[in-house]
C-alpha cells in the first residue's frame, strides 16, 4: 500500500507524523519511508539515520554541434526553462543549472546539431534506524537529495521513487512524504499513491494550503484524509470548514506537546494514541 504524507503548508509537521507513523507501522509491518522532499530531506535527522549513498541521478543534457546548428533559435523558443539563450547571428549557449532534461530541444531542432550529454544533479540515500525501539529491521529509509543550486527537483523525486518501488515487494507499507506545497515535485511524489494523508494545522495559513493540496488531490484521484497537528493550538473551526467544503474526514487530532519537541530534537520519532490509531486506521485500509 502506497500512502503519501502531504500538506500544502511548510512546517505544519508532515515529517515528524510521517517518521513517527513509519515507526509505529514497523513494530508489526516491513515499512519503506520515503522522503521525497529533495530540497531539504530531513527524515533521517528524525529518525538518527547514517545515510548511505545508493546512487547518482542523472538527466539529458544538451551538446550543441556548431558545424550542424543554423543559429535558427528553436533550440531556445522551445525550451520553457529559458536554459538555452540565443543571441542574434550567435550560437545557442546552455545555462545548465536551468536545464530539467525534458529534451524538447532535441526534437526541435531542423538539422539534427543537438546530440545527447548527460549531468548529474542530486542521489539517493538509503539506511536504518539506530535508535533501540526493536523496529530497525522493519524500517528502511530511503530519500532524495538535489544538487545545491539546481532547478529540476521532479527528475530527483521520480529516481528516488522508482528506486524504492524495486524494494517494494519486500515490503508492505511505502510511505511517501512529500515536499510542501503543489508544485511539480510535489505532484511527482504524489502520483500513484492509493492514499493521501493531508497533514495540516489550524490556522489560517494552514487553512489556505489545505484547500490547495485537496483541490490537487481531487485532480490526481487521489483519495485524502486529514490529519490535524497542533490539533490544540489555533482555531479548529478553519480546518472544520474545509473539512465540510470537500466532505473530507479528519481522521486524527495530534496535540502539541512538550515531549515530542524533546524526542525531536533528540532525534527519536514520536510516539502518541493518535499515531497509534492513524497505524490502526491504515491497517484496516491494507
Amino acid at each position: 500500500m502506497k500512502i503519501a504524507i502531504t500538506g500544502g503548508k511548510g512546517g505544519t509537521g508532515k515529517s515528524t507524523i510521517a517518521t513517527a507513523l513509519a515507526a509505529e507501522l514497523a513494530k508489526k509491518h516491513r515499512i519503506i519511508l520515503v522522503d521525497a522532499d529533495v530540497e531539504c530531506p530531513d527524515d533521517h535527522i528524525i529518525l538518527s539515520i547514517d545515510r548511505e549513498k545508493i546512487r547518482e541521478v542523472e538527466i539529458f543534457l544538451p551538446e550543441f554541434d556548431k558545424q550542424r546548428c543554423l543559429k535558427c533559435g528553436e533550440c531556445s523558443q522551445i525550451c520553457k526553462e529559458n536554459a538555452i539563450i540565443l543571441i542574434k547571428n550567435n550560437f545557442p549557449f546552455l545555462v545548465d543549472k536551468q536545464c530539467n532534461g525534458c529534451g524538447a530541444c532535441l526534437l526541435a531542432c531542423p538539422n539534427r546539431a543537438i546530440s545527447e550529454d548527460m549531468q548529474t544533479i542530486g542521489c539517493i540515500y538509503q539506511g536504518k534506524p539506530v535508535f533501540d525501539t526493536g523496529i530497525a529491521e522493519n524500517l528502511i529509509l530511503i530519500s532524495g537529495e538535489i544538487y545545491v543550486g539546481l532547478e529540476s527537483t521532479s527528475p530527483v523525486v521520480k529516481a528516488t521513487l522508482d528506486y524504492a518501488f524495486e524494494l517494494e515487494d519486500d515490503y508492505d507499507f511505502l510511505l511517501i512524504d512529500t515536499a510542501a506545497g503543489t508544485h511539480c515535485n510535489v505532484s511527482t511524489a504524489l502520483m500513484d499513491s492509493d492514499l493521501a494523508l493531508a497533514v495540516a494545522e489550524p490556522t489560517p495559513f494552514g487553512k489556505h494550503d489545505l484547500d490547495l493540496i485537496l483541490k490537487l488531490l481531487e485532480l490526481l484521484k487521489i483519495q485524502p484524509v486529514i490529519i490535524l497537528n497542533k490539533s490544540d493550538i489555533g482555531d479548529i473551526d478553519l480546518i472544520k470548514e474545509i473539512q465540510s467544503n470537500h466532505g473530507i474526514a479528519i481522521t486524527s487530532k495530534v496535540p502539541y506537546t512538550k515531549t515530542f519537541l524533546e524526542n525531536y530534537s533528540k532525534g527519536i520519532p514520536i510516539t502518541h494514541k493518535e499515531i497509534s490509531e492513524i497505524a490502526q486506521f491504515l491497517e484496516n485500509r491494507s
